[in-house]
């Protein structure tokens, strides 16, 4: 049992997919949970939701022992930075594989937003590091389980609304990580065993970008349409649609986590991809 369990837990980000997950097994460990997001949420026994955002939230949030946050890492070191919450003792955080993935997109703020990923990281270390705080971060690829995504979500409900799927070309790889696997690392890192690590975090199968919707569209609660979308058409899309180059292009390269050290040090599996509908809040 983890030293964490005796103090308070805030999570920033508590409305996140991967929060939606979590909350419910803090509560089940028993400390004291503060859940920090922007907007108000409903009421979790259990649970003081406080309305904010780092690195100005609510003074309440200083009782923290330990941090859970799935949200900027830069405002989060700001705040580790700024000496908050005296007797703060582990940072687990959440960064993204984009920040590898992106750094060579051919999207000027896909390659931007890959940098600020990197920065963040390397600035929790640095704030974590002077105030001896004990920190983790993960870069999970694509996430799904909690129908709050903004990638897989909408076109499951467009496709079941509209009784139509888009089934996209794409031999690139694919690795989509379930946030209730993610919520399962959050808790061995508090337990310890992976500080001052940033791992990758994949889910625990890898299929091709084309299988990955295939296996979306056959957890649908509907039968759908599949109309195929051939290269040649998302070569071109590419091309005339600046917005989505960026995700076109991606659609032939493989983005993809290696598990080896988040296995080794924590002993998480993430379980295959096989969603169902809800997964999409169907």
């Amino acid at each position: 049992m983890g030293k964490w369990r005796e103090g308070t837990v805030l999570v920033y980000g508590a409305s996140s997919q991967i929060g939606w997950f979590l909350l419910p097994e803090l509560v089940r460990a028993g400390p004291p949970v503060l859940a920090l997001s922007r907007s108000g949420q409903p009421p979790m026994k259990g649970v003081a939701w406080l309305r904010g955002e780092l690195p100005r939230p609510p003074s309440a949030v200083d009782a923290a022992r330990s941090l859970c946050s799935f949200a900027p890492l830069d405002a989060l070191a700001r705040w580790i930075e700024a000496g908050a919450a005296p007797n703060l003792e582990r940072v687990v955080a959440t960064s993204s594989m984009s920040a590898e993935s992106k750094q060579t997109s051919p999207v000027a703020a896909e390659r931007e937003v890959s940098r600020r990923l990197r920065e963040g990281e390397a600035a929790l270390a640095r704030a974590c590091e002077r105030r001896a705080v004990a920190w983790t971060a993960f870069r999970p690829t694509l996430i799904y389980g909690a129908a709050r995504d903004k990638s897989l979500t909408p076109l499951a409900r467009r496709a079941t609304r509209w009784r139509i799927f888009g089934l996209p070309a794409g031999a690139g790889l694919r690795q989509p990580v379930h946030a209730a696997d993610i919520a399962i690392a959050v808790l061995r890192a508090l337990d310890g065993g992976a500080e001052g690590r940033v791992l990758q975090m994949g889910g625990g199968e890898r299929l091709t970008a084309s299988a990955m919707f295939e296996r979306v569209r056959a957890g649908l609660p509907v039968r759908t349409l599949p109309i195929r979308i051939p290269r040649a058409l998302i070569r071109a899309g590419a091309r005339a649609v600046p917005p989505l180059r960026g995700p076109l292009t991606r659609l032939e390269q493989n983005l993809v986590a290696d598990n080896t050290e988040l296995e080794r040090l924590l002993d998480v599996h993430p379980r295959d991809f096989r969603p169902d509908r809800a997964c999409w809040g169907l």
